[in-house]
């Protein structure tokens, strides 16, 4: 009489196998979702900073786009500054929001560490760097730069930062104390 279908070793040597192969597997892909997500969180931001610089441009007034509660990791909104207090005042006009789920960290150096205001010109207050880091250590993966004139890059550089840790350490201050 012929055999059909496996037998119960034969099906634990192939569930053996398959955990086996998902144990080594399961790191490089967390580790490809996350380095996609600091991509998509780069791209984002490069793209609501030229939003802002456009808008304020086309309107010729004054756009302030800033990080929600002054983190660039849960979003950014751009407001159309007309009282000249920024993300300050609530009367501002809301122009887009763009909320982000997967907390990438992002630090940015000196002034656009919570904002960036564009002149109805284009001209930002201050230009800076926002760094997409790594979150496991204190990696910069993308840049979002924005130059005294106006003009906004995405770099890809992947270089050590300061201000990744700086940024992981404030956030697990926060938490504690939000615990």
């Amino acid at each position: 009489m012929r055999q059909q279908g496996f037998s119960l070793i034969e099906l634990l040597m192939g569930l053996a196998i398959t955990g086996i192969v998902l144990h080594l597997v399961t790191p490089a892909f967390a580790t490809l979702i996350e380095s996609n997500q600091r991509e998509q969180a780069a791209q984002a931001l490069f793209s609501g900073i030229r939003t802002a610089r456009t808008e304020a441009i086309v309107r010729n007034q004054a756009v302030v786009i800033h990080g929600i509660d002054g983190d660039w990791s849960q979003g950014w909104r751009i407001i159309l500054d007309i009282s000249g207090k920024g993300d300050k005042d609530s009367n501002n006009l809301l122009l887009a929001e763009r909320r982000s789920g997967t907390r990438v960290p992002i630090a940015g150096n000196g002034p656009i560490d919570r904002f960036v205001r564009f002149s109805g010109q284009g001209e930002p207050l201050f230009g800076g760097t926002l760094h997409i880091c790594a979150v496991r250590k204190p990696v910069s993966q993308h840049q979002v730069v924005l130059a005294r004139t106006g003009r906004v890059s995405l770099r890809s550089d992947e270089a050590e930062q300061a201000l990744c840790e700086e940024r992981k350490k404030l956030r697990a201050m926060n938490e504690r104390a939000a615990l």
